[in-house]
């Protein structure tokens, strides 16, 4: 990717998906890209953005609720809406900016807008998908997609029941996606997530970022033949992590005030029962030492010349 470099990431408007993405973002800005970070207006003016990134700048595009007003709605709809109203509102905003003179080097969507990939092939723009949870997740909804579906519909609710991935070891139905299961009222998701990997199956070998590094998923990653599955994570600030940035404390991304609401649920359990389920928890040698050798491994996979660190540094010299 030639320099100088300008990325738009866009992200779905909600908490879980917003923290990630800036992550993300900020792992590129170090590399020396400037990132536009898109999201819904509503979710633009509730986030909390008191300590500017130097390279990073804002935008927003409309799902329907500019304002906030709209408090009560269910997920099927927002996914629906945020389509609607953002599909147009992001081709304006990249045609204006391209009128300006700026032409972005490269999209980057997240899960829930498989739309943003048709919207930057309308103006020739490379774009890849960010998945930011577990590459087992991401092979569990794919297999799922390419034939698999049948077996997980007939036996998601038969708790002995032993699915089989490629990839993966055998799972069990607590094991999968809530969303496969008949009453889960976000189940509105599988036809979201089709709908992504039928818009990658467009492309040749296409290249999906998933929040996760190589030596926790090696099987996962490479589960899936046809796509390039490339782990930058884990998408958490620097300071928890590779420690280049001891101020990066916080995602910066959120759209809820802090609450003290914990205390009160705390005075209402038995004397000391916290502590001692902490102590159960953190009390194995085994568990400690466990914690440990994940930390400084995936330390080591975002640090420089660490498998995230050098897929991130391959996506730019593409």
């Amino acid at each position: 990717m030639a320099q100088p470099c300008s990325v738009l990431v866009v992200t779905f408007p909600a908490q879980g998906h917003i923290n990630p993405a800036l992550q993300f973002s900020k792992r590129l800005i170090n590399l020396g890209v400037h990132i536009t970070f898109v999201t819904s207006i509503a979710a633009i003016n509730r986030m909390n953005r008191s300590s500017p990134v130097e390279g990073l700048s804002y935008a927003g595009f409309s799902d329907g609720n500019d304002d906030g007003s709209k408090q009560e709605f269910d997920a099927t709809t927002v996914v629906l809406d945020v389509e609607r109203y953002g599909s147009p509102t992001l081709r304006e905003f990249i045609a204006a900016k391209i009128g300006e003179g700026v032409r972005f080097t490269h999209i980057v969507y997240s899960i829930l807008l498989p739309w943003v990939a048709e919207v930057a092939r309308e103006f020739n723009i490379p774009c890849t998908f960010l998945w930011n949870q577990p590459a087992s997740v991401f092979s569990i909804f794919y297999h799922y997609i390419k034939g698999y579906e049948a077996i997980v519909r007939k036996n998601i609710e038969d708790p002995s029941f032993l699915f089989e991935f490629p990839g993966l070891p055998p799972l069990k139905s607590h094991d999968l996606p809530s969303f496969f299961l008949p009453s889960n009222p976000h189940s509105g998701a599988v036809p979201t997530m089709r709908r992504h990997i039928e818009i990658l199956d467009q492309e040749t070998y296409p290249k999906v970022f998933v929040n996760t590094f190589e030596a926790l998923e090696p099987e996962a990653l490479q589960a899936i033949q046809n796509y390039n599955l490339a782990g930058i994570g884990p998408l958490m600030p620097s300071a928890f992590l590779d420690r280049k940035n001891p101020a990066d404390t916080s995602f910066g991304g959120d759209l809820f005030k802090g609450s003290k609401d914990y205390i009160q649920w705390l005075n209402t359990k038995p004397e000391s029962s916290i502590k001692r389920c902490l102590e159960l928890v953190m009390g194995s040698e085994e568990m400690r030492l466990n914690a440990t050798k994940w930390k400084d491994l995936a330390r080591e996979a975002a640090l420089e010349g660490g498998s995230s660190d050098l897929n991130l540094k391959a996506f730019l010299d593409a």
